[in-house]
């Protein structure tokens, strides 16, 4: 009987996904299988071309880690990490997890912070989740002062264990409504990822449905409540010429644009992600 392989648990393994309806089960299966052998995908499929063995215990872990993303809990949830721009992100149950096209959006806050004049300018990035945006703001703009919010006790920990060695970034345990009062009229920029789908509309892919915790998905009927408090908080918050960034669905962006405008926002904008789907609204300050 010939010595498995790492080849030919990871041809099984991405079968088995692919039979279930994992969306890149090839990529899921090699990380899956670099999870187990703490390889990166580049030295798993390196492994593979050589013909490199999988001992039984291998095999065994692999086997309940495909069968556990066969039932589609999420990738990140049994690595236990999420990749966010240049960071790795520690994520699990009770954090949404951290998603690509959020990387785009986090790059108009880090711009406005590049280009802010002030020595130390302030960030903020309120529902904060896992940290990412937060994090990223602060490690990519040293010069920064970024200040992270969050409610949920689950994702909070999330956070806090995320950002713990980010000494420009101060992390608080509340609501966006009425925390960070003292930092009113001095911020650069606002950006948030709110919870914005509406409360009648259940997400199809089932990591979402099942695995996202409810308080970072859903905003109300319409699924705009956060965002309506978002935008009375952020005028407070920003200085005048002061940047709101704020992610949403791609059905979003006409609403949320005359939501801003009837609050007083200037120049409100909608943009594409990489998908050319609208993914963010931006608004100046007036």
């Amino acid at each position: 009987m010939p010595e498995p392989t790492i080849a030919a648990a990871v041809r099984a393994g991405a079968e088995r996904l692919a039979a279930a309806g994992v969306p890149d089960p090839l990529v899921d299966a090699e990380l899956l299988a670099g999870h187990v052998r703490g390889l990166r995908r580049g030295e798993v499929q390196a492994a593979i071309i050589r013909g490199d063995g999988w001992s039984a215990q291998d095999a065994q872990e692999f086997d309940g880690l495909i069968a556990r993303r066969a039932a589609r809990e999420p990738l990140q949830h049994l690595t236990g990490r999420a990749p966010f721009r240049h960071l790795e992100l520690a994520v699990g149950p009770g954090v949404f997890v951290p998603r690509p096209e959020t990387e785009t959006v986090a790059q108009f806050a880090i711009d406005a912070l590049l280009t802010d004049a002030s020595p130390a300018p302030v960030g903020v990035d309120l529902c904060t989740g896992s940290g990412a945006i937060a994090l990223a703001m602060a490690t990519e703009v040293p010069h920064s002062r970024v200040f992270a919010v969050e409610l949920s006790p689950d994702a909070y920990a999330w956070a806090e264990r995320n950002t713990a060695s980010a000494e420009n970034l101060t992390l608080v345990h509340g609501d966006l409504a009425d925390t960070l009062a003292e930092l009113d009229g001095t911020a650069a920029v606002v950006i948030s990822n709110p919870p914005y789908v509406p409360d009648d509309a259940v997400p199809r892919d089932p990591e979402v449905r099942l695995h996202d915790p409810a308080m970072a998905l859903y905003g109300g009927p319409d699924g705009l409540d956060v965002v309506r408090t978002l935008s009375s908080r952020a005028l407070r918050l920003l200085r005048s010429g002061g940047l709101l960034v704020i992610e949403h669905g791609e059905l979003q962006g006409e609403a949320i644009r005359a939501l801003l405008t009837a609050d007083g926002w200037r120049a409100a904008t909608t943009h594409q992600d990489l998908t050319r789907r609208d993914r963010a609204t931006t608004a100046l300050k007036p």
